[in-house]
């Protein structure tokens, strides 16, 4: 069973996010919390496999939260509940090491499926999520971060960069692995050299990058 804790400051937001996660006969809710303080305790304290983290809470920030609980309880993965509505709050979460993002209106499904690639160590970003995310970042320094972007894709193979591609597009590594005729083993040997050639925390941020280098998959 996959162990989740919800942390959300509306009664009804939790309980809709217990109900959709508890239809799934592998996903357990273990813990709620409607604070970012109370997430933190509860994580350090019960063994949780993913956290769900709204950002705006009382007492303590989600994005506050998720640092405080990558220390406190490493082994647990955090997805954060967001709209995307200012661009130093998905830096900050990225740096931080979110598993990914998930808009508040996502389909059950969406939810679902997020806290399973979550739990499996893969992040999860979706394709709206990803939309979103480009459009808070877009600014006037967009050229010189696509420079800057492009500059470190330099010392990537062109296998490596037809994975980072398709990382870009918030494929899972099941999903690239299909696209690009290898195994998924083989797909998250190249997503963990990826990350350390680029000095990306997690695959949320190579894809950023992805994005922002505007790598496109090649066809096929």
């Amino acid at each position: 069973m996959i162990r989740v804790l919800v942390a959300d400051d509306e009664p009804l937001i939790r309980a809709g996010i217990r109900m959709i996660l508890t239809s799934a006969d592998d996903i357990d809710v273990v813990a709620e919390a409607h604070n970012g303080r109370e997430a933190v305790e509860t994580a350090r304290s019960t063994p949780v496999d993913v956290a769900l983290l709204d950002i705006q809470m009382p007492m303590m920030d989600g994005l506050t939260a998720l640092a405080e609980i990558g220390r406190a309880a490493p082994r647990t993965r955090v997805l954060i509940l967001t709209t995307f509505g200012e661009r130093e709050n998905v830096l900050r979460a990225l740096g931080h090491g979110s598993a990914g993002f998930l808009l508040k209106d996502s389909a059950p499904q969406e939810l679902i499926h997020a806290v399973r690639a979550a739990a499996a160590g893969n992040a999860y970003l979706s394709p709206a999520a990803t939309r979103h995310v480009v459009d808070s970042l877009a600014s006037p320094a967009a050229t010189v971060r696509g420079e800057e972007a492009r500059r470190r894709l330099a010392g990537l193979t062109e296998r490596e960069r037809e994975v980072l591609a398709l990382l870009g597009e918030g494929l899972s590594n099941a999903d690239a692995g299909a696209r690009l005729h290898m195994s998924e083993a083989t797909v998250k040997t190249y997503v963990s050299r990826i990350l350390t050639k680029l000095d990306c925390h997690n695959r949320v941020q190579a894809a950023l990058l992805a994005r922002d280098a505007g790598l496109e998959p090649t066809a096929g």
